[in-house]
């Protein structure tokens, strides 16, 4: 008798965490349909992570970066600045409100280390305007995206982390089309994880 557990095939895709940030958010479901199986791109699987309070959730999605396979992580929130999708390509160092820096040795902004203009051009593809935006909104998703980054250790193998921002008008199916495009294209980026760290 063939043992089917022993002769499966280990997961070799590098994992993406996906995490709308805001618990009032609607628009991201990474369930699609009744199987309860989580939504992932090709040669990628994603790791869903729910809405939590700022401080919570920056730990949370921090544990997830050290975990063995995890290459990416995407931010998901809404931008009120304009009728098209953001990726947003900095944050400043600031705490939650904005009144005081988070850091005070730490730098004075973190770049954002996705693909940013293959996530513009996939959303663009998907029939979504959208564009990078070096703004960065005072708000809960700079403030993540700002201290993920920072707490990144130096390193060649940073993984990509990047902040996609929707309307504030975008209808639920548009902002699933534009997580989708832009996992789509970080995924595109990443490699299939070494035979060590299979899982």
């Amino acid at each position: 008798m063939l043992d089917i557990q022993a002769d499966a095939a280990p997961d070799r895709r590098p994992a993406i965490v996906i995490c709308a940030y805001d618990a009032a958010e609607t628009g991201w479901d990474p369930v699609e349909d009744l199987s309860g199986i989580a939504w992932n791109p090709p040669g990628a699987r994603t790791v869903p992570v729910a809405a939590d309070d700022p401080d919570t959730l920056a730990t949370t999605l921090q544990d997830q970066l050290e975990q063995h396979g995890c290459r990416a992580l995407l931010l998901v929130g809404r931008t009120s600045n304009g009728e098209s999708f953001h990726v947003q390509m900095r944050a400043e160092n600031r705490v939650l409100d904005g009144t005081r820096r988070l850091d005070d040795t730490g730098p004075g902004v973190a770049r954002a280390t996705a693909p940013v203009a293959e996530i513009v051009q996939a959303l663009n593809d998907a029939g979504l305007a959208a564009a990078a935006s070096s703004e960065s909104e005072a708000d809960a998703g700079s403030y993540l995206l700002f201290r993920i980054l920072s707490g990144l250790p130096d390193g060649i193998d940073s993984p990509a982390i990047g902040l996609l921002r929707a309307p504030a008008a975008a209808s639920d199916a548009a902002v699933q089309r534009a997580v989708k495009a832009a996992a789509e294209a970080i995924a595109s980026h990443l490699s299939p994880l070494p035979r060590s760290h299979s899982v």
